[in-house]
């Protein structure tokens, strides 16, 4: 099978005769699985798991063909419409390859990318617009700061963020002391916005960072779990000192 086959697939689910709950579906009831998705790509990517990659960017591949023909249906555009307005964007943004500017490194084409977007009138008003809404907010975050370092508004030093992270940990405490919530979680967002900083400092993607963490805490309570069955033990019965045991012993296993 190609490519036509899976839009005719789609067309068929959604045509006479085709799957009751696919005919059913919106762009907004859609719009789930299409994170969803994109997910499970990030997911088998981490994994390295070729034929998990294989299959899940085929799973988003299919929700674009769908989402395309339930536009085609609407007499909006339709899937060939898409590819091609992709292909001449990518062509118009790379003029270095495909025509005649000279652009020799990564940094000349970010720079030339900015004043494109501000020439075709894409980029707002603000230096820092154009970041989606719907982006997840460690990701928001860290596009926001990128945008407002290449307007200037930056520190200087890692450590002048250090300084700014150890202000917003006092002023959490102090709000923790006044027992407010919403100052404590005002001071919440304000020590996660400072270390997405941090991380653009030291060019690490906060959201990668944080994922990586995720599967370790999982992997090492996972492995706790199982070395308490081992026990004849559940969890809730240990102490936390017993506990913090097994942390140590998962973590030395992961080494």
């Amino acid at each position: 099978m190609n490519f036509q086959d899976l839009v005719e697939i789609a067309a068929k689910l959604r045509g006479p005769g085709g799957c009751p709950w696919d005919k059913e579906q919106t762009r907004e009831s859609l719009k789930p699985f299409l994170v969803e998705e994109l997910y499970e790509v990030i997911d088998a990517f981490d994994e390295d798991n070729a034929e998990g990659i294989k299959e899940e960017l085929g799973d988003l591949l299919f929700q674009i063909v769908l989402q395309s023909q339930l536009a085609r249906e609407e007499g909006i555009f339709d899937i060939h419409e898409v590819i091609d307005g992709i292909a001449q964007k990518m062509v118009k943004r790379h003029p270095h390859v495909f025509g005649d500017r000279v652009l020799k490194t990564s940094e000349d084409v970010k720079v030339w990318w900015e004043e494109h977007k501000k020439k075709e009138g894409k980029d707002h008003k603000s230096a820092i617009g154009g970041v989606p809404l719907s982006l997840p907010a460690l990701l928001r975050a860290r596009k926001l700061q990128i945008k407002a370092t290449r307007a200037g508004f930056d520190w200087e030093k890692i450590g002048d963020v250090f300084a700014k992270l150890d202000e917003e940990i006092k002023e959490l405490k102090e709000a923790l002391d006044k027992d407010d919530k919403d100052e404590i979680e005002d001071e919440l967002g304000d020590i996660f916005f400072v270390m997405v900083r941090v991380a653009n400092f030291v060019e690490v993607d906060p959201e990668d960072a944080l994922r990586k963490t995720i599967r370790k805490f999982i992997y090492r309570f996972n492995y706790m779990e199982k070395e308490a069955e081992l026990q004849g033990r559940k969890l809730t019965d240990m102490t936390l000192e017993e506990m913090d045991i097994l942390w140590n012993k998962a973590k030395k296993s992961a080494e």
